[in-house]
C-alpha cells in the first residue's frame, strides 16, 4: 500500500478487474469506499462534516488505511471537487462517478475499473460509517473462508463492511440503484458467509438527526 504521506490522490486508472493469471499465495484484498452520494436529505457535503480532528471523510479513510489494504479505491460524485480540495486522499486510487444520482451500483460500477488486475478480495466500505473499526475488517476477512461474498453480522442485524471474492465482481459491476447490494445478496443467498461481529450495525449519516447520533457515539453519549 502506498505510504500515506503521498501528495496527491491517485486517479482511476482502468486495467480490467477480471483478467485471469493471479499469482498464488495470499490474497490480495483492496478496500473500496464509497462516498459518492449528493447528501440530497442532510443538504450539505455529508464527506465534510466536522468529525474529531478533520471531517468525516477523513475518518473513514483513516479506517481504511489502517486495514492495510494492497489499494484503497475511493469513490467520490456529489460535491467531488469540493471533497478533493479538502479531504486527504493520499494513498487512494480515486475513480469519479458522474452518475451519481443513480444510486451506489453506478459508483461501484464506475470505481471498479480502477483496481489492480492482481487483486483477490474487494473490502465494500462507506464513507458515511465512521463507526466501522480496522478490526471490524479484520473479522470479517479471517470469517469469510472461501466464500464468493461476507457480510457482518452484527447483534442486531447484517451490516458494512462487506468482502467480495474476485469471481462475484462481474455481479457487483452489473448492480443498479440504491439497493441493489442487498438484492445481490437475496439472489446469491447460498454463497453468502455471515461472520460475527459484537455490538450493532454501525451507525451511517442521512440526516441531522443521525449526524448528532453519530457525534453522541463519538463522544461516548448513549
Amino acid at each position: 500500500m502506498t505510504p500515506p504521506d503521498e501528495a496527491q490522490p491517485r486517479h482511476a486508472r482502468s486495467p480490467d478487474p477480471l483478467t485471469p493469471g493471479r499469482p498464488t499465495g495470499k490474497p490480495r484484498i483492496a478496500g473500496l469506499v464509497l462516498a459518492a452520494g449528493g447528501s440530497r436529505r442532510l443538504g450539505r457535503p455529508k464527506q465534510l462534516l466536522p468529525y474529531g480532528d478533520g471531517v468525516l471523510l477523513d475518518a473513514v479513510l483513516a479506517t481504511a488505511r489502517a486495514c492495510g489494504f494492497a489499494q484503497l479505491v475511493l469513490a467520490l460524485g456529489g460535491s467531488s471537487e469540493e471533497v478533493l480540495k479538502v479531504v486527504n486522499t493520499a494513498g487512494c486510487d480515486v475513480a469519479v462517478n458522474p452518475d451519481f444520482g443513480t444510486g451506489c451500483g453506478s459508483s461501484i460500477a464506475a470505481a471498479l475499473p480502477a483496481l489492480h488486475s492482481d487483486i483477490d478480495v474487494v473490502v465494500l466500505l462507506l464513507g458515511d460509517q465512521p463507526g466501522v473499526m480496522a478490526e471490524n475488517v479484520y473479522k470479517l476477512l479471517a470469517g469469510r473462508g472461501q466464500s464468493g461474498i461476507a457480510v457482518c453480522r452484527y447483534d442486531d442485524g447484517i451490516g458494512h463492511p462487506f468482502a467480495f471474492a474476485r469471481s462475484a465482481l462481474p455481479a457487483l459491476a452489473g448492480l443498479h440503484g440504491d439497493k441493489a447490494v442487498w438484492k445481490l445478496f437475496e439472489e446469491r443467498a447460498s454463497e453468502v458467509a455471515e461472520v460475527t461481529v459484537s455490538g450493532a450495525i454501525p451507525l451511517d449519516i442521512n440526516t441531522d438527526e443521525d449526524y448528532e447520533r453519530v457525534l453522541n457515539a463519538l463522544r461516548g453519549v448513549p
